[in-house]
């Protein structure tokens, strides 16, 4: 039995002292795919545009300047607001929090009930739930759009079915926008809840049933509490990959539907792109998800003091 702390303390002199070249690896990985082309997006967002594309290295903050503000066609006019770019903004965050919402409302019954069953039917249902992963999202997205259009499989089983007259005009809408988004990312919503009531302890829901509490009371003062990380864990990946995406707008929606992660495409796209513009309105969508992320994190903090 004394063999273990030695063996426990040896291990650990081997590694003391050697910390930084262990992480070393992590750091260039790091640095290398995450902080650089975030710096040079920054650096790129303060650049002037090219005529035929590309950026001219003149530093300026004409870039924010056209997101924020309008000054005309010939840029001589005084400013006025640009709520182009700030509605396409707030498109994108009512969007990704209505389908953050969806798929939390479906999430968490569906999590609920996988991390119920038995450990053996528990690993085929995750199976279920991880499927549509091993295809990519384009053409998971595409499929949908198949499935939906005016000639697609669902409109003609409704009308074969005398439900509807005439197809349902779903496609180019926010409902689609809304559809794709939604199965695009449930399973982000499932999988960190699911792992959160698996360690639950249904005790202490038998223990406040015998104290005569009702199940909407045992939910909100007990459950819920104890799979509280799970849940904000679930939104923070459902939200945030839906703020930045454009393959559910771009396929699914139109031109009313546009979003910020097609704004951000378009930019970059082509020989007449403004990569400037576009690096500026990364940057403000990365400060937008750094202050969702700073929110979350300061909340645990305090959580974790109490």
């Amino acid at each position: 039995m004394a063999a273990g702390p030695s063996m426990g303390g040896g291990s650990s002199r081997i590694y003391r002292g050697n910390g930084v070249k262990l992480m070393l690896p992590s750091w260039l990985i790091i640095g290398s795919f995450l902080l650089l082309p975030v710096m040079m997006m920054a650096v790129y967002s303060f650049l002037t545009k090219e005529f035929r594309g590309g950026v001219i290295w003149e530093f300026s903050l004409a870039a924010y300047d056209q997101f924020f503000f309008d000054r005309g066609l010939f840029g001589d006019e005084p400013p006025k607001l640009e709520w182009t770019y700030i509605g396409i903004f707030w498109r994108s965050i009512w969007q990704a929090g209505l389908a953050t919402i969806a798929c939390l409302l479906i999430g968490f019954p569906t999590a609920w009930f996988i991390a119920t069953r038995d450990p053996k039917s528990r690993s085929i249902w995750l199976f279920l739930v991880t499927i549509p992963y091993w295809v990519n999202l384009l053409i998971r997205t595409v499929s949908m759009k198949f499935l939906i259009r005016d000639t697609g499989p669902l409109n003609e089983f409704l009308m074969a079915s005398g439900i509807i007259s005439e197809p349902l005009g779903l496609i180019n809408t926010n409902f689609a926008v809304q559809l794709g988004l939604f199965y695009s990312y449930l399973p982000f919503m499932v999988l960190p809840i699911y792992a959160a009531v698996e360690r639950y302890d249904f005790a202490l829901s038998e223990a406040a049933a015998d104290l005569y509490a009702g199940t909407w009371t045992i939910l909100r003062l007990v459950i819920l509490p104890v799979v509280k990380p799970g849940i904000i864990a679930g939104c923070i990946l459902v939200f945030v990959p839906s703020l930045g995406a454009f393959l559910a707008p771009d396929l699914l929606g139109g031109a009313k539907t546009f979003m910020i992660g097609s704004l951000i495409e378009e930019q970059f796209k082509g020989s007449a792109g403004n990569w400037p513009f576009g690096a500026a309105a990364s940057m403000i969508l990365l400060t937008i998800v750094m202050c969702v992320l700073l929110v979350y994190a300061r909340s645990q903090n305090k959580g974790e003091a109490r």
